[in-house]
């Protein structure tokens, strides 16, 4: 009986073990996406990703009209996990909407600043940089681009 509750013992025990192992703070790399080397399509001579032509329009998702994003503030596309940010008059940019604390989705912008509201991790619009709160690392890039008046995810 002594050698079956051992036995039972020592498994619960490997087996929290290896639920520890395998848990992370998200956002540290271990196994997230965002840790994974992106793929591009191979460039035709011209530099033009094949498949495409050079007065094509951008492909991607449109996210919103350039009017849409104020200046020095942003807004927050929860269905894209996407904020985009205007810095500058006519500077666009875009980051992870999903905080790198915990993984709360950013909600506002206001003065400059991305704020989560689960723990009060604040970033910079200007670069997705930490500027306050619990975040450890900068809510990461993602692709843009202004094709007249619309923003596209791509």
């Amino acid at each position: 009986m002594e050698a079956r509750r051992r036995t039972v013992l020592a498994a619960g025990a490997a087996g929290t073990a290896a639920l520890v192992a395998g848990c992370s703070k998200y956002g540290d790399g271990s196994g997230d996406a965002a840790s994974k080397t992106p793929t591009t399509q191979p460039a035709t001579p011209s530099g033009e990703p094949s498949g495409t032509a050079a007065a094509s329009p951008p492909a991607g998702e449109v996210l919103a009209k350039t009017s849409d994003i104020p200046v020095d503030g942003g807004k927050v596309f929860d269905a894209q996990k996407v904020v985009v940010t205007q810095p500058e008059s006519g500077e666009f940019k875009a980051f992870s909407a999903i905080c790198t604390h915990l993984g709360c989705t950013v909600k506002t912008i206001a003065d400059g600043i991305i704020n989560c509201p689960c723990h009060g991790s604040k970033y910079r619009i200007t670069d997705g940089s930490v500027a306050g709160g619990p975040a450890p690392k900068p809510l990461p890039p993602k692709q843009i681009t202004v094709s007249g008046d619309t923003i596209l995810l791509t």
